[in-house]
């Protein structure tokens, strides 16, 4: 799939997203730094149902949020250096115990992905577009 959208166009790429992918736990957003992927993901959740605001974890490492009786984490992997401290952290037993679970930085730990992940790439465009591409 791929998809170029103006940023204003955030809600229905999120749709879009949560009808061609929402039966996969893991989703990891793969994109450079001031891509939008908090911005994505918060959209996300909350067309998922998620009350509380949602921000970005990079120094908590992960947020966890509930929305309908499911728990979701979100995760920033920018700070971890690999997977042995990612291991240590607690996000693999995270990702095992949530219903969903958002990842930005994924690179940072690829052996923690699992084969129920969609992996999203975010391209800047422009200061107002961007490009999603998910490999089939």
């Amino acid at each position: 799939m791929e998809m170029n959208y103006h940023l204003d166009l955030i809600e229905t790429i999120a749709s879009t997203l949560l009808k061609e992918y929402g039966d996969k736990t893991i989703w990891a957003f793969f994109a450079p730094m001031g891509a939008g992927k908090t911005t994505l993901i918060s959209q996300i959740c909350k067309q998922l149902g998620v009350e509380d605001a949602v921000s970005s974890p990079t120094f908590a490492i992960m947020n966890q949020y509930e929305a309908n009786g499911k728990l979701i984490y979100h995760m920033d992997w920018y700070r971890l250096e690999n997977e042995a401290e990612a291991i240590r952290t607690g996000v693999e037993a995270a990702m095992e115990e949530a219903d969903l679970c958002f990842i930005e930085w994924p690179e940072k730990a690829p052996g923690l992905l699992t084969e129920n992940c969609v992996q999203i790439e975010i391209e800047i465009i422009d200061a107002e577009h961007r490009r999603i591409f998910i490999p089939s």
